[in-house]
């Protein structure tokens, strides 16, 4: 029988096998190392620079190169690593690379530590948040990579760290750190911080406050001391003794920072977040036309202003002052209405001082109707296209005299202009017109005597464009409105003498590095001659004094203009001092009548309470009164010379431009006989009559002007008959006498003595003396 062969069952050998497996792994695992290493550098960001310079607010100063606010995506100020001292800079080497000069970008061994701490992590251990990355590391990681931990993210970090080391210097690479890091609380970068927690530059810190700064950084939002005082406090104290372990600090200096008591910044972190609203918005829309938005809220500008904060803030209480306001209430969106606007200007300078775009502000509906929202001026437009013009081009002045009486204009549909109060002041000055704000003169001085085109035109100097519509523009009846801007500047241009200089509210630009990317370029351009400037101010004063203007007085010279539209749905005050002007304007957004509401009220009101508090500390001074003007009486209702018939109250002393003074007499008021009974024209039977001075214009009067009864009679009495007579064979004079100076022109001197009268004057009732100036 065969034998069968029983096989041997061989053993495993546990050394080859663990060699075998470690063989294995270390196969695999260089496989998928260099595939993952391939992958990591296939996938690589590029290196652009840009990348590095974070979004940097851009910061807005007042007119004292004080600080106002912040705007842009990050709260942000670039600074140089040289304005952060050493002792700064080494309370975050102690907290986050105390090594951070001695490596070149990565430390092997921390990533070692961070790998063994993760690999115990996943089998149950408790982590042990020790960094691995260098603050080279973190600076790549913030401009290139996203937050993701993996380790492909890893090798990325370190490849483009080390791209970072061989590019830039310590120093720089510290800085730019130091300028990105964000700290909680809205801060990002050390100046932020500083101002954000302490209210100073990062350059005042001392080592504890630094301390704690850099100890915010690993957990901004849960170790901010606004958010835990103590965590915050706790995580201070670790950075001071990790500053004194690695040598960065003495003894003395360590047991001084840990005594050092933990003071921030009152108010918290949200306190004057967002001061001035609509004067920081309208800073905000002039930057981002000239610079763009990624400039401006990524772009760390510098931009000083002309801002005033403290007639800024005294414009913003007054507008929130519902006793300055007719009845309010809110409309279907939640809007305050009838809303306001206020605009202050330095006339000198075209400085914009303050601005006020509403009575409330709110993120949601930001409209700035001080610069955005065009309205009817109403009167407030009178100096500049009927009273302005009417003195410049054609040598009239505050003694000018216009009939106040009813007219048609045919070939503008008729158009008839209302005075306010409905009735008619008959012959008076241009003086007395403006300071009771009468309609009708308005649009005669426009439509006889400057004509619509050449009032545009002057208009068009202070930046006011008109169009040519019609007669009512003369009352503010515009097709586009103006704004309270506009308008304040073209008041300023009165204010300054007849110099109009274009509102300018930014004075200089500076990039983040100091570079100057623009400055304010005031080019004065003459709006009108100072004569005429004068004058108006002059008249305007008397507005202010005894007309509409007088809830505008201040207890200093005040000149200024009312305006009130239709129904009172846009009032307006346009005011100004030698050192201030201002205009304030209230109105609903969508048009609605607010009865009783008139320039002189509210707006006024306004104006006086805003005003008064800026002049505090200003020495009240008048108006400088310039070279070429003198004064002069004359007759009140010919604007001639008083003549022989003038009587005392009828001669007024007033301001001519040189080279207007007239030279011929009054003969508007004449000797005329009239029935001492009726007042009329005799008849053969009236049986006394009287003789009296009267006015004789060359027009039918209307007998709804005031001083009708002081005019000529154009009817005869109707009253005395032939019973009328005593003795009725005794005859009758049936002559009117009426003595008109200059009836013997042609002998060249009128029945008194005087130089004989060839003036002319036109339908609507203007005496116009024959030296009254040229036509410009």
């Amino acid at each position: 029988m065969s034998a069968k062969k029983k096989r041997k069952k061989r053993k495993l050998n546990p050394t080859r096998f663990i060699l075998f497996i470690l063989i294995i792994f270390f196969l695999v695992s260089a496989g998928a190392t260099a595939g993952l290493l391939f992958v990591s550098i296939k996938d690589l960001p590029a290196f652009n620079e840009k990348n590095l310079i974070p979004a940097n607010a851009t910061q807005i100063f007042d007119s004292n190169e004080q600080l106002v606010t912040q705007i842009g995506s990050e709260n942000r100020t670039q600074v140089s690593l040289s304005q952060i001292p050493l002792h700064v800079q080494e309370a975050f080497l102690a907290a986050e690379d105390h090594l951070f000069y001695e490596h070149h970008g990565i430390r092997i061994e921390a990533i070692a530590r961070a790998a063994i701490n993760d690999a115990l992590h996943m089998l149950g251990a408790e982590r042990n948040f020790q960094g691995a990355s260098t603050i080279t590391q973190q600076l790549v990681k913030l401009s290139f990579l996203n937050p993701e931990r993996t380790i492909k993210r890893k090798i990325q970090e370190a490849i483009l760290s080390f791209k970072m080391e061989s590019r830039y210097s310590k120093e720089e690479i510290l800085s730019m750190y130091l300028n990105r890091i964000y700290f909680g609380e809205g801060a990002y970068g050390i100046q932020a911080a500083a101002q954000t927690y302490f209210g100073r530059d990062a350059g005042d810190l001392t080592i504890a406050q630094a301390a704690l700064l850099a100890g915010i950084i690993k957990s901004p939002n849960n170790y901010s001391p606004y958010q835990n005082f103590d965590l915050g406090l706790s995580h201070r104290n670790q950075v001071l003794d990790d500053m004194y372990r690695y040598n960065f600090i003495n003894e003395g200096e360590y047991q001084q920072a840990k005594a050092e008591e933990l003071v921030l910044k009152q108010g918290g972190t949200n306190a004057n977040k967002y001061p001035y609203p609509y004067f920081v918005d309208y800073i905000t829309e002039q930057l981002v036309e000239k610079f763009g938005e990624e400039k401006v809220f990524k772009g760390g500008l510098k931009v000083y202003t002309t801002l005033d904060p403290q007639i800024q803030t005294y414009a913003e209480n007054a507008m929130a002052n519902q006793a300055n306001f007719p009845s309010s209430q809110r409309d279907s969106s939640g809007v305050l209405q009838p809303q306001g606007a206020m605009v202050i200007i330095e006339p000198r300078t075209g400085e914009v001082k303050a601005l006020v775009g509403g009575r409330e502000h709110t993120h949601q509906r930001s409209l700035n109707r001080a610069t955005m929202s065009p309205r009817q001026p109403g009167s407030a437009i009178k100096p500049i296209l009927a009273y302005g013009p009417a003195i410049e081009l054609k040598g009239m002045g505050p003694a000018t005299v216009i009939d106040d009486a009813p007219v048609t204009y045919h070939s503008y549909g008729n158009y008839s202009p209302r005075n306010s109060g409905g009735g008619y002041r008959g012959l008076i000055t241009l003086r007395t017109a403006l300071t009771h704000s009468v309609n009708i003169v308005a649009v005669k001085l426009l439509m006889d005597h400057v004509q619509i085109s050449n009032a545009v035109n002057f208009a068009a100097r202070m930046n006011i464009n008109i169009d040519p519509t019609g007669p009512a523009i003369a009352l503010g009846g515009l097709k586009h409105g103006v704004t309270p801007m506009q308008l304040a500047g073209a008041y300023a241009a009165i204010a300054n003498n007849g110099l109009y200089i274009d509102p300018v509210s930014i004075l200089k630009v500076e990039d983040y590095d100091g570079t100057v990317l623009f400055e304010a370029e005031r080019t004065p351009r003459r709006a009108m001659k100072e004569t005429t400037a004068y004058l108006l101010t002059d008249m305007m004063k008397s507005v202010v004094q005894s007309g509409t203007g007088t809830g505008a007085q201040i207890g200093r010279p005040v000149a200024g203009k009312t305006g009130t539209t239709d129904d009172g749905k846009d009032i307006w005050f346009a005011g100004y001092t030698p050192d201030l002007v201002g205009v304030v304007w209230i109105g609903y957004d969508t048009p609605v009548k607010m009865p009783h509401s008139y320039g002189g009220t509210y707006p006024a009101q306004i104006w006086r309470e805003v005003m008064r508090q800026a002049h505090q500390g200003i020495p009240s001074h008048d108006f400088t009164r310039p070279q070429g003007l003198t004064s002069a009486t004359v007759d009140s209702k010919s604007g001639l010379l008083p003549g022989p018939n003038t009587p005392p109250e009828h001669m007024v002393t007033d301001l001519f431009a040189s080279g207007t003074v007239p030279s011929k007499h009054d003969n508007v008021h004449v000797l005329t006989e009239v029935c001492a009974t009726t007042g009329l024209l005799p008849n053969q039977y009236c049986p006394e009559r009287i003789t009296r001075v009267m006015l004789k214009l060359p027009y039918t009067s209307s007998p709804a002007v005031a001083d009708y009864n002081l005019r000529v009679p154009t009817k005869i009495c109707d009253v005395h008959g032939i019973d009328s007579v005593t003795n009725p064979e005794e005859e009758v004079n049936t002559d009117v006498n009426i003595t008109i100076p200059g009836n013997d022109a042609e002998n060249g001197v009128d029945n008194q003595g005087h130089p004989a009268d060839r003036r002319s004057r036109n339908n609507n009732g203007l005496y116009m003396p024959n030296n009254t100036g040229t036509d410009l």
